[in-house]
């Protein structure tokens, strides 16, 4: 009997494989995801949420829906801090609020929401846009073939085995990804540096808290290294605990070894600094705090996503926002190739963009793991520590996907901050009035490639539709200008995106900007007809 065929198998039904969903389906492409557990997440993981996921999430319709349900969890833009104890000493701020200096760099904020409150809305809206899940089923192997690969499903609850062969898997199944194993695809980096426990509790911290509205607790205490999170009704949290103190004063890093009710009870007092507060231990999960990025993250039509490509210490709330990001930058290439509009070698630009990306913020993950957790963790080697809006918003990709313009060796990120349109980058945000309502420039972006024009680059805009309708591309364009449909009221489109008055820039479907034009004279549409063939790889 042949086996059921489908364009892209999911393996992993968490934050990213469900993202990947969602992403795959807002493009109409058909797809399976499989997931081993029976339903989305229930422990509170991955509370920290940046501007670009977020932008993300606005793209998919979603932004009111993940802000509404962030609200319900936790109070929004608090301090990021380190205490000896939460009701002891305040040792340093690393954030006066969450928002505090971004605003102005996204249409979209910093939010805090578990994955407990996120994943359902990701299920939902997938389902709702004609995504397939298999929740209670898992991958027990497969094959790579000339014609795509042979997954072997399998029920979790009983029942029979079924084969689907599908032209590219993407594997979103966490740090020990089997596929990943399978594959034999090693993890590079520093690897695992201490036996961590997770304390899910309930105690009453509204005195302990007092007026202070705190997102994100470091404990550094003589006793143990760990953050706490706490509930919107204060009443209830999480204890990450990374270490503890061994007998001669170094640090014990084997927590895990010691999970038992008494033991947790007393972990938490001593984090919360009242060693008589009533303390209720819900759940305790064991887990291990490591580094490591994935030596490829392509091996023939399998892709690895999120925590199968990279593994970070959750200092800097890095991992899920880098892994979201993997399929951000992966789904629409695999749309594309899938319709035919892309040639095959697009998808080679998967692992140029990402794979240096993974490393880079898995490198200043462990970095803020060192100087904010454990500093008697070797300082060997340590890179610098670079600014957060960079690493949230300034990934800087070198491929065939984009036009390399620069004749400069390209820095590792560009800084939202002073933003110049560099190819490569996030298209920068800017304040626009679109159709007479308040909007940004990265509402103008996407599904397909678009084109912004300066305000006398309206021939850019002309050649744009030629284009389109000659290769047969999903390719949009506007004018931005203090009059029309799209009004720049600032005046500071050409700057911000590095443009004369009659250039043009051309961005992708995940808004990273792969190319701009800033010539007046010459045959506009056979330009762009060059670039559009060379992006695609046709």
């Amino acid at each position: 009997m042949d086996a059921r065929r489908v364009p892209v198998l999911i393996v992993g039904g968490s934050l990213v494989g469900l993202s990947m969903s969602v992403l795959l389906a807002a493009r109409g492409v058909r797809h399976v995801l499989v997931e081993r557990h029976r339903g989305t997440a229930i422990h509170p993981r991955a509370a920290a949420f940046h501007q670009r996921t977020m932008e993300i999430f606005r793209e998919l319709g979603l932004q009111e829906a993940v802000e509404a349900a962030a609200e319900q969890e936790f109070v929004q833009n608090g301090a990021i801090v380190a205490v000896e104890s939460l009701a002891g000493k305040e040792l340093k701020y690393f954030f006066s609020s969450f928002n505090a200096g971004v605003e102005h760099l996204s249409p979209t904020p910093r939010i805090f929401l578990t994955q407990v409150g996120l994943e359902p809305l990701l299920r939902g809206r997938a389902e709702e846009l004609g995504a397939e899940h298999r929740f209670g089923t898992e991958l027990v192997d497969f094959e790579q073939r000339d014609d795509g690969v042979a997954c072997v499903l399998r029920p979790r609850q009983g029942g029979a085995e079924a084969t689907v062969l599908a032209q590219y898997v993407v594997a979103a199944d966490g740090a020990h990804s089997g596929v990943r194993q399978r594959l034999g695809i090693d993890l590079l980096g520093p690897g695992a540096f201490a036996d961590c426990v997770t304390i899910y509790f309930h105690a009453d911290v509204k005195e302990l808290l007092g007026v202070r509205n705190l997102s994100v607790v470091y404990v550094n205490n003589p006793e143990l290294l760990g953050f706490f999170r706490f509930s919107i009704t204060a009443d209830s949290g999480f204890l990450a605990v990374f270490a503890t103190t061994g007998p001669d004063g170094t640090p014990d890093r084997r927590v895990g070894r010691d999970t038992s009710t008494a033991r947790c009870i007393n972990l938490v007092r001593t984090a919360l600094g009242v060693p008589d507060l009533p303390v209720e231990i819900d759940n305790v999960q064991r887990w291990a705090a490591e580094a490591g990025h994935a030596a490829r993250y392509r091996a023939g039509r399998v892709f690895l996503a999120g925590d199968a490509a990279h593994v970070m210490p959750p200092t800097g709330g890095f991992g899920g926002n880098t892994g979201v990001a993997d399929a951000h930058n992966l789904a629409w290439k695999l749309a594309m190739t899938l319709d035919g509009v892309a040639g095959p070698g697009l998808l080679d630009s998967y692992e140029a963009e990402r794979a240096p990306i993974g490393r880079l913020t898995t490198e200043q993950a462990y970095v803020r793991y060192v100087l904010r957790v454990d500093p008697s963790l070797s300082t060997d080697d340590l890179p610098a520590q670079l600014d957060e809006p960079s690493i949230e918003l300034g990934a800087l990709y070198r491929s065939a996907a984009v036009t390399a313009d620069d004749p400069e060796p390209a820095p590792s990120l560009d800084d939202p901050n002073h933003p110049t349109g560099r190819i490569g980058a996030r298209a920068p945000h800017l304040p626009i009035e679109l159709a007479g309502r308040h909007a940004s420039t990265l509402d103008l972006v996407g599904p397909g490639f678009t084109l912004l024009a300066a305000p006398d680059g309206e021939a850019w805009c002309q050649a744009a539709g030629e284009v389109a309708a000659a290769l047969g591309v999903p390719l949009t364009a506007h004018r931005v200008a203090g009059t029309g449909p799209v009004v720049d009221p600032t005046g500071r489109f050409a700057a911000t995106f590095g443009l004369g008055p009659a250039g043009a820039v051309l961005i992708r479907p995940d808004g990273v900007i792969a190319w701009r034009g800033d010539h007046p004279t010459g045959d506009h549409g056979e330009r762009l007809s060059r670039v559009m063939s060379a992006l695609l790889s046709r």
